[in-house]
């Protein structure tokens, strides 16, 4: 999958930079405060075994970010592109099966679905629109 054409370069880096964006912070919270960023997403205490897989994921999405950050390619390259298209994709149906269910109740989660799956759909528009121009 290549990226879309250099039609919409700028909106296609606002979309990943979001995107990275948001990642950061979430990897930074994750990796800070645990169990309150958990607690957000799942509504659940976090038990004390699972605090360091909580900041494992933190720092997975920080490595998620350095290597999605737009950098000097127009569109953010292709990398950038299918790393994000998929995260974004594959979390946004993790959590809503698993709001559905396994019923967690965090108070974030579903509105962290629609954003991932919003990302996702941009992500996907781009792509399919530099395919019909290509």
């Amino acid at each position: 999958m290549e990226t879309p054409g250099l039609q919409s370069p700028l909106v296609m880096r606002r979309i990943l930079a979001f995107s990275a964006f948001v990642e950061a912070g979430t990897g930074l919270a994750l990796i800070a405060a645990p169990a309150f960023a958990s607690s957000l997403l799942i509504g659940g205490t976090v038990a004390e075994g699972s605090r360091p897989l909580c900041r494992c994921l933190g720092i997975v999405l920080l490595a998620l970010v350095t290597a999605c950050w737009p950098g000097r390619e127009p569109s953010g390259g292709p990398a950038a592109f299918r790393g994000l298209l998929s995260y974004n994709a594959l979390i946004a149906l993790y959590l809503a099966v698993l709001g559905a269910a396994a019923q967690w109740r965090g108070l974030l989660l579903w509105p962290v679905v629609v954003l991932h799956a919003l990302i996702a759909l941009a992500l996907i528009l781009l792509w399919r629109r530099g395919q019909r121009r290509s």
